[in-house]
């Protein structure tokens, strides 16, 4: 960038010179510089210090400088998102995987339904036949922009209003058993309950507690409602305190899982891929069960 104000002079061989270069095209001798304005002059390499610090040369470069410094700031700008980009999917690609070789290794390792269930016995009063607890968590995401997601998102116990719903089933050993995919909030328990395949597992010898979000199915067991017009009878409200001290199994081993970030916080990953959420929630409930066995539940 070169000042109007400024004019090129060969002292060799006193030429003119129009292409501003550094070096004359016929003597190759150092150009000088003169600015009309203030009436100063030296040699070529000394221009750039007096350019910068001339009140003649600067104001009518200062567009110019200014133009270049927004376009050396654009492509830095775009350098950096060239960098951030690559980087966030190197740490996308190698978090994928970890997850992809834990789910495989860890879950089913400490995640199962046990093969005796049928044969076990279980603590649960009169009724040795009840071997399952199932419940529903949430994991909280921030609100959706679509109005047809934040439907299918909603969930009233949510902090943010809106979830991703999953059901965890334990036995009475106070360990996890079994762990669903991941459902949109609103969907209903007994719809994620019917569609997790925890129901062909179970027969008159193996029932399961729930609450009333699973009434309807056989071989589910739920508190008994008040009749219509009418008071539960004495039998009727010890079933239900007895039903309901056994769900506090699952309540405690849900508020474990509450201690892990992703179900803790607000998940921040893309909600939409539930395949991988559902990877995420597996191998952090198998991890749960590693700690449940150095540090149970008081029963």
């Amino acid at each position: 960038m070169f000042s109007p104000q400024i004019e090129w002079h060969c002292a060799q061989c006193e030429s003119d010179p129009t292409d501003r270069r550094k070096y004359c095209n016929d003597c190759d001798s150092m150009l000088t510089w003169t600015c009309t304005g203030s009436g100063k002059s030296g040699l070529y390499t000394n221009y750039y210090r007096h350019r910068d610090n001339c009140n003649y040369c600067t104001p009518e470069l200062e567009e110019e400088r200014q133009e270049q410094m927004e376009e050396n700031q654009v492509a830095i700008q775009q350098r950096f998102q060239t960098l951030d980009d690559s980087s966030q999917r190197t740490v996308n690609y190698f978090l994928s995987a970890v997850v992809d070789i834990l789910h495989s290794c860890v879950y089913p390792a400490f995640i199962s339904l046990p093969t005796d269930l049928a044969s076990r016995r279980t603590p649960h009063g009169p009724q040795q036949h009840h071997k399952l607890i199932v419940d529903s968590t949430f994991i909280a995401i921030h609100e959706p922009q679509d109005s047809e997601h934040r439907k299918k998102y909603y969930h009233a116990k949510s902090p943010t209003n809106y979830a991703i719903k999953v059901q965890v089933a334990c036995d009475f050993r106070h360990r996890i058993v079994h762990v669903s995919e991941c459902y949109h909030g609103s969907i209903h328990d007994i719809t994620v309950l019917r569609e997790s395949g925890l129901l062909e597992h179970v027969e008159e010898s193996v029932q399961i507690i729930g609450d009333k979000g699973y009434y309807g199915e056989e071989y589910v067991v739920t508190p008994r409602k008040k009749p219509r017009g009418r008071e539960l009878t004495q039998e009727d409200k010890d079933f239900n305190r007895d039903i309901n001290s056994a769900r506090a199994a699952i309540e405690n081993i849900n508020q474990r899982l509450k201690t892990y970030a992703i179900f803790g916080g607000v998940y921040r990953g893309p909600v939409d891929d539930f395949h991988k959420i559902t990877k995420i929630i597996q191998v952090v409930a198998a991890l749960c069960n590693l700690n449940l066995n150095k540090h149970p539940i008081r029963r």
